[in-house]
């Protein structure tokens, strides 16, 4: 994922578009809390193109966002990494737990992280309104 997050945003810096206000946080936010909240097992092949569309959705907007506010390219680099750092310690810690409540307790960060992508989207429609 860190990887297509710097593709995606070295894309955006490169795109003469404007940024979507919120379109890649919603989805993702949704989609990935409701797997985590349902429990659902993916395989290999189907977390690989789901951390591959996330990384370059919000990698382009990030690019996007950032030549917008005259920000230097090379701060895309010190995204990607601290996009790795902090997928390789949430991953850590689940693939670290043992006991079977805090396959419970993930199960509910999951749901109000799919329940916070649901407040963005309602903020979203609601100012366009």
């Amino acid at each position: 994922m860190p990887l297509a997050w710097l593709v995606g945003g070295v894309a955006g810096t490169l795109s003469s578009a404007a940024p979507w206000p919120t379109g890649p946080a919603t989805v993702s936010l949704l989609v990935l809390g409701a797997l985590v909240a349902a429990d659902f097992k993916l395989s290999p092949a189907a977390l690989t193109v789901l951390a591959l569309a996330v990384g370059l959705a919000h990698g382009w907007h990030n690019g996007v966002a950032m030549t917008v506010a005259g920000l230097p390219t090379a701060g895309l680099l010190g995204t990607a990494g601290a996009v790795f750092v902090v997928t390789a310690l949430f991953a850590a810690t689940v693939v670290a737990l043992r006991r079977p409540w805090t396959r419970i307790a993930t199960r509910v960060a999951g749901s109000w992280i799919g329940a916070s992508g649901l407040l963005l989207l309602g903020w979203t429609l609601g100012s366009r309104a």
